[in-house]
């Protein structure tokens, strides 16, 4: 199943960009095409070099939006999350959470 999954879908999880298309289909409701155009333009990529392994991973690195093996100074966890946040325009309910902390 999770092969087919990844033909399907061609967008890899945290590999490539498959994250970032997951939340904007669960967060604004968007239809699997429509989201990978709305995060190919964020991102200044193509809707092909999404699913790019190569690709997505300068462009993560670049972005320091979290990469799947760890980096020494990269973004991880909430940091991560924080920049991905800014990125698609969306709110992440564990960022919104930290930031109200962070106020108090």
């Amino acid at each position: 199943m999770p092969i087919g999954h990844l033909v399907a879908g061609g967008i890899g999880s945290i590999r490539t960009s498959g994250d970032l298309i997951g939340r904007m289909q669960l967060q604004k409701k968007m239809r699997l095409p429509e989201a990978k155009d709305y995060v190919a333009k964020k991102l200044g990529v193509s809707s092909i070099e999404l699913c790019d392994e190569f690709t997505m991973r300068k462009l993560r690195e670049k972005l320091d939006i979290g990469v799947i093996t760890g980096l020494p100074g990269a973004a991880k966890g909430l940091e991560a999350k924080v920049r991905i946040a800014e990125l698609l325009g969306i709110k992440i309910n564990c960022v919104e959470r930290l930031e109200k902390l962070s106020k108090v």
